[in-house]
């Protein structure tokens, strides 16, 4: 008896292990997708110049590059943005969002 009852207790184990990994594949798919989609946008929005330093801001500050994604496409689906970012433009922008350095000066006595 209670060999059957482990095994059944290894059967459903195994099979609650199996969709959990269908359910973790199936949400990175999702992930991918989307992110797919939102580099497919911001390959409209932008112009080259533009998505190569949005690249390198990436690289070194990825929050910062994702909240302006986030922006860009936000002013893309609500219509209020009707014309490509060049880079100056998102110069502009990075200013605006990126926080504000520091001035340092050391004195010497």
């Amino acid at each position: 008896m209670e060999d059957t009852e482990l095994e059944e207790l290894r059967r459903r184990k195994l099979a609650e292990l199996q969709r959990q990994r269908e359910q973790q594949l199936l949400a990175e798919e999702q992930a991918r997708q989307i992110e797919a989609e939102r580099q497919a946008l911001l390959r409209q929005i932008l112009t080259p110049e533009a998505r190569e330093r949005l690249g390198t801001v990436r690289m070194a500050y990825p929050d910062i590059a994702r909240l302006v994604e986030d922006q860009l496409i936000m002013l893309v689906q609500s219509g209020r943005l009707d014309r490509q970012i060049d880079d100056a433009t998102l110069k502009q922008i990075l200013r605006r969002v990126a926080p504000r350095r520091r001035e340092i000066t050391i004195e010497r006595k």
